[in-house]
């Protein structure tokens, strides 16, 4: 019916064209060139050519358009993740001829879902062999077209980065520092180094208490001036009194200045023997106090003759204050006495003489050039005194130069001798010489009368006076000690050589490392130890 309402003349053309039973216009067909044939070649068509579109068709270069769409196909999966060599095969595709070559068409594709048409028998597929894995695809030439990408470094920042931060440093492990010598010599030494014992204390004399340990030090003009003393290993173990003491002073002031450094020690096995060895200390600063003017005077000149025979006289007087103490004691000389030595040394920068002077035992060293000098003035043999009599000494000769001989001694006074300067008081005796002399009955009294009303002894001989004065050098050291270290000094040379290691390189040795050199411990020397050391700048 046409838009005017109008029915065609012949209207039954709709059936006729659309009949099965009619053919389809055109030429013959040929076989598999049918309407559903030309479909399927349309879709697969359009199917490949979706496919093809999703990959890079400028990167590689096949001989044809088939085998770049199986490639195509090999190598991208599909969204399920599976690849088509996975996959059920599919039909073959039509290859396209080469150039000039005559077209035929290609055989008919018999799907497998296929339903067969009417009036034809359906013949079975024929079996699909296996599909055949494909070799691996050569490596993608690169392409001229496109530029090569450059792998650019990553681009540094405008501000430095901050620095790492330094790795942890092993923690510092100090070197351990040798162990310090203790003792010297062959075994160690008998007592315990550290005090075992303290002393017994009355009530009535706290005034006589002994410190275990004295200390001092000082620095004048060109000199600097260490002095110790302690209580020996065998006093600490039996909780004795340290028996030496110890007297550093100086009087006056500037250049006139004077220091005395005293060292006394008091006798062996007695009871008083510490308040002895404090008594004459300072009965001989009082002295040395009182005429500090004079003896630093003649100490600058040099005036050595005057020096030792005021020494001596001062030195007699306190001995005689002492045998005077002990008789008011009511004790033998022998028991309340003490050896003595002193030293004296000016103030004055310019003034090196160094002046020593004492009684009794102990020693006066001095270090030069590290080695060890024993400047303990010689003392001259009784025993070595042999040969004629000689004017002044010894008895007097037997007759005159005319030949007359001395029969009658008329009693007249003779002058005392030059060598011996004359003292109203005997003169003092040190506790070695008291001791031997204790132990005889004629001893026993304090005014040497003998008992029984025996005739009274002489007093024991008296020890020498000692006296020396030395200019020191730059780079000297001159150490003053008593029996306690003097001995050690003289007996062990291993404790000479420390002393000389210690002492002989850099300066002073500080006041606690001048206590620990002195305290060097020897076996079989257990006594008490006093010393002072000048080193000289």
């Amino acid at each position: 019916m046409s838009q005017q309402g109008e029915r065609p003349a012949d209207g039954d053309w709709w059936n006729r064209l659309y009949d099965a039973s009619v053919p389809d216009t055109g030429p013959a067909p040929a076989a598999g060139d049918t309407l559903d044939d030309r479909f399927d070649s349309a879709a697969d068509a359009l199917s490949d050519t979706d496919a093809i579109a999703g990959t890079d068709t400028d990167t590689r270069t096949y001989a044809d358009a088939g085998t770049y769409a199986e490639a195509v196909a090999d190598s991208v999966p599909d969204a399920a993740g599976t690849r088509p060599e996975d996959m059920a095969p599919e039909r073959p595709r039509p290859q396209r001829p080469a150039a000039g070559a005559p077209w035929a068409p290609a055989a008919a594709y018999a799907p497998s879902d296929a339903r067969p048409l009417p009036g034809v028998a359906a013949e079975p597929p024929p079996p699909s062999p296996p599909p055949a894995r494909r070799p691996a695809d050569p490596p993608r030439p690169p392409d001229p077209r496109r530029p090569t990408p450059v792998t650019s470094a990553p681009r540094e920042s405008a501000t430095p980065a901050a620095p790492a931060p330094p790795a942890p440093a092993a923690p510092y492990v100090p070197p351990v520092p040798p162990r310090p010598v203790t003792h010297v010599g062959n075994g160690l030494p008998t007592y315990d180094p550290e005090p075992a014992a303290l002393p017994a204390a009355h009530a009535d004399g706290m005034d006589e208490i002994v410190a275990d340990t004295v200390l001092d030090g000082a620095r004048y003009g060109a000199y600097t001036l260490r002095a110790m003393s302690v209580r020996g290993d065998s006093a600490r173990y039996r909780g004795e009194p340290r028996r030496d003491a110890l007297l550093t002073a100086r009087f006056g002031e500037g250049a006139d200045a004077l220091v005395l450094v005293a060292v006394a020690s008091g006798a062996r096995a007695t009871g008083g023997a510490h308040r002895a060895a404090a008594d004459v200390a300072r009965w001989i600063g009082d002295a040395v106090g009182r005429g500090h003017g004079s003896l630093s005077a003649d100490i600058r000149a040099g005036r050595r003759g005057e020096l030792k025979s005021g020494l001596r006289r001062l030195t007699g007087r306190g001995f005689g204050k002492l045998r005077a103490r002990a008789a008011e004691l009511g004790l033998p000389p022998g028991q309340y006495t003490a050896d003595l030595r002193c030293l004296l040394l000016s103030a004055d920068p310019g003034c090196r003489t160094r002046v020593f002077f004492g009684v009794g035992d102990g020693g006066l060293f001095r270090l030069r050039d590290g080695a060890w000098q024993d400047l303990e003035p010689p003392l001259a043999d009784p025993a070595a005194s042999t040969g004629a009599p000689v004017v002044g000494f010894g008895s007097p000769p037997p007759e005159t130069a005319e030949g007359d001989r001395l029969t009658m001694d008329l009693a007249i006074t003779k002058p005392p001798s030059p060598y011996t300067p004359y003292s109203p008081t005997p003169y003092p005796s040190s506790p070695r010489a008291a001791s031997r002399s204790a132990a005889s009955p004629q001893a026993a009294s304090p005014h040497g009368e003998a008992p029984h009303g025996e005739a009274p002894q002489p007093p024991p001989p008296a020890e020498p006076f000692r006296f020396r004065a030395s200019v020191a050098r730059p780079g000297d050291t001159l150490l003053l000690c008593s029996a306690g270290l003097a001995e050690p000094l003289r007996g062990e040379p291993a404790l000479a050589r420390e002393l000389a290691d210690r002492w002989g390189r850099g300066g002073p040795p500080g006041m606690a490392e001048f206590l620990a050199d002195t305290g060097l411990r020897v076996k079989g020397y257990a006594d008490d130890r006093t010393a002072a050391g000048v080193w000289e700048a």
